[in-house]
């Protein structure tokens, strides 16, 4: 399912250019130097990689506790099932209630943001990765809803890794030229993504049933370990 990963930062990078576009348009990049403006690029994508790879740690952590007691098959399930609802419903992430200490959180995340925006150190550009990467995404929540399938913490981490490397190439055209992606072409990415989040969201359930279809949907994870706890014995 490392796959979805790639899938959901390719094309939900026409969504991220809406969310985080004017970030990238206002890195402070050295315009006049090419090869400097190109590392400090990169270095905002590593910043960026960096956070998305620790909230899959994170919640790939979490995952390995529901494979471990046996209910990995059962949250891919679920899993898949609130993808789909997202796509049905789109006003549920929206009305996901957030505590007063998270929007606290965010509120001084931006404002450290607003302040690296204005500096023109050599970290700046990683910093700026950094904190974009904890800013609230209904994107990037898909991919955390893939990341907590995962059977441990490095998966997970992967995961969102791979989430992030997917932006990469269209976020980097927007800091060189600006909203290109103007006009219909946009218009018929956006109307994709949903087809496309609702399909992974069918493959995380598929397989959850445990089908037995290689890569796809394989066998029962609960079944396969208690053979393997018998063997032991």
């Amino acid at each position: 399912m490392l796959i979805s990963a790639i899938i959901f930062g390719l094309l939900g990078s026409f969504h991220c250019i809406g969310m985080c576009g004017p970030i990238a348009f206002m890195l402070p990049v050295d315009r006049e130097n090419s090869v400097k403006s190109f590392f400090q690029i990169i270095s905002y994508h590593l910043g960026r990689l960096f956070t998305y790879s620790l909230i899959g740690l994170l919640f790939g952590f979490l995952g390995k506790g529901f494979y471990f007691f046996g209910f990995q098959q059962q949250l891919s399930i679920i899993v898949g099932i609130l993808m789909i609802l997202t796509i049905i419903f789109p006003t549920i992430l929206q009305k996901l209630s957030v505590s007063k200490k998270i929007s606290t959180v965010i509120l001084k995340i931006k404002n450290s943001l607003g302040k690296e925006l204005k500096k023109k150190g050599n970290d700046t550009f990683f910093t700026i990765g950094f904190l974009n990467g904890f800013l609230p995404c209904g994107l990037v929540y898909m991919a955390v809803f893939g990341a907590i399938t995962t059977s441990n913490a490095f998966t997970g981490s992967l995961y969102m890794f791979l989430f992030g490397l997917g932006t990469i190439p269209l976020m980097t055209a927007f800091v060189y030229l600006g909203n290109f992606t103007k006009g219909n072409f946009r218009k018929n990415i956006q109307r994709v993504i949903p087809a496309m989040v609702v399909f992974i969201g069918a493959l995380f359930i598929i397989r959850g049933l445990g089908l037995g279809i290689p890569y796809i949907s394989p066998a029962a994870i609960v079944e396969v370990a208690a053979d393997t706890v018998v063997t032991c014995h």
